[in-house]
């Protein structure tokens, strides 16, 4: 089929303190967050000026996507729209109408399967697209890519220099994604499927960079939980799990933020903060690795999707989970994949 441009939808972040509480608000829009919560979340990004990476992080990738497009001789300008702050994905896909725009790529943030990670964004395309009205293009998003080998090559380079920069052969290696309630990982995959799809990739990404590097010991924990503290999340987090491995008699680890493609806030403040000043006040040697944003291997990953969709090029896959997300080409989200679990009225954390 052919294709016009590519649209990268991401989850988008502040770009200056005057955006910081805008944005939270956005993304906490009809969860009954308390405004104290917004505000304690809102000193993590007032921390950094205001700011938070994943803008800055996204047009470098989008940079790198283009150079990479231009040197296969591929023909798609790059649109760049988000789901929380600007640029917002329903603007862009207007401008995109307006640039003549009939059927466009779309590669979303996220590898994995889940809500957040997967349908919220189809949930986005379609809101952008009514928004416009008949004018909108066809928007197709590509598909999962956590299983991808670039992926995990780009991940697994990245622990090996965290190894080489740590000096400790031993050292335990921790990977790391974002929590999600338990109720929603359970629906993160068709009930046919058993659920869970969303843990189950993550957990498969980590087998896969840890067999990579050649470690046989290593942990899958979890970050970044939100909402009141009686609704179950995904377990252990990354402090607590840190205390427990000081309690074991660990005395290094190396984390690595498998869950996420580039250092947005919530990797710089829950691991390079949280969990490594915990690391230090118990002597631990804390090293987390990099993300794969910036290795050009994430660049030629993309365009590797675009050519499955464009020219039924074969599909690079690891292991044998299913990688869904892909709606126009082989395994497309099943009717009661990754449905939304119902929020309280009211959360405690945000």
């Amino acid at each position: 089929m052919d294709y016009d441009a590519l649209l990268w939808l991401s989850f988008g972040g502040p770009e200056g303190p005057d955006d910081v509480m805008p944005f939270l608000e956005n993304v906490t829009r009809g969860r009954g967050v308390p405004p104290e919560r917004l505000a304690e979340v809102a000193e993590h990004y007032h921390h950094f000026g205001g700011v938070s990476p994943i803008n800055r992080l996204n047009r470098e990738a989008i940079a790198a996507v283009e150079s990479e497009l231009a040197a296969q001789n591929i023909d798609l300008p790059v649109y760049f729209g988000n789901r929380n702050w600007h640029p917002m994905v329903e603007d862009t896909v207007a401008r995109m109408a307006a640039d003549g725009v009939r059927r466009a790529l779309v590669f979303s943030t996220s590898a994995y399967g889940g809500y957040s990670a997967c349908r919220q964004y189809d949930e986005d395309i379609r809101r952008a697209r009514a928004a416009v009205g008949d004018g909108a293009p066809q928007l197709v998003k590509l598909r999962q890519f956590f299983d991808h080998p670039l992926f995990i090559a780009a991940f697994a380079d990245g622990v090996r220099k965290a190894y080489e920069q740590m000096g400790d052969p031993t050292a335990r290696l921790v990977f790391v994604a974002h929590s999600v309630p338990t109720a929603a990982d359970a629906a993160s995959g068709p009930p046919e499927e058993g659920g869970h799809r969303y843990s189950r990739q993550v957990a498969e990404a980590s087998r896969l960079v840890a067999a990579e590097v050649g470690v046989d010991t290593y942990d899958v924990v979890w970050q970044s939980r939100s909402g009141p503290p009686q609704v179950p999340w995904l377990e252990p987090d990354i402090v607590d799990h840190i205390d427990a491995l000081h309690e074991a008699g660990v005395k290094a680890v190396v984390c690595c933020p498998i869950g996420f493609v580039s250092d947005h806030l919530e990797v710089i403040w829950d691991l390079d903060n949280e969990a490594a000043e915990r690391a230090t006040e118990l002597g631990m040697s804390f090293v987390r690795s990099a993300t794969p944003n910036s290795d050009p291997r994430f660049a030629q990953l993309l365009v590797e999707l675009i050519r499955e969709q464009t020219e039924n090029a074969p599909v690079r896959k690891l292991s044998e989970l299913v990688t869904g997300g892909d709606t126009a080409n082989g395994e497309p989200c099943a009717v009661r994949c990754c449905e939304p679990v119902p929020r309280p009225a009211v959360a405690q954390n945000a």
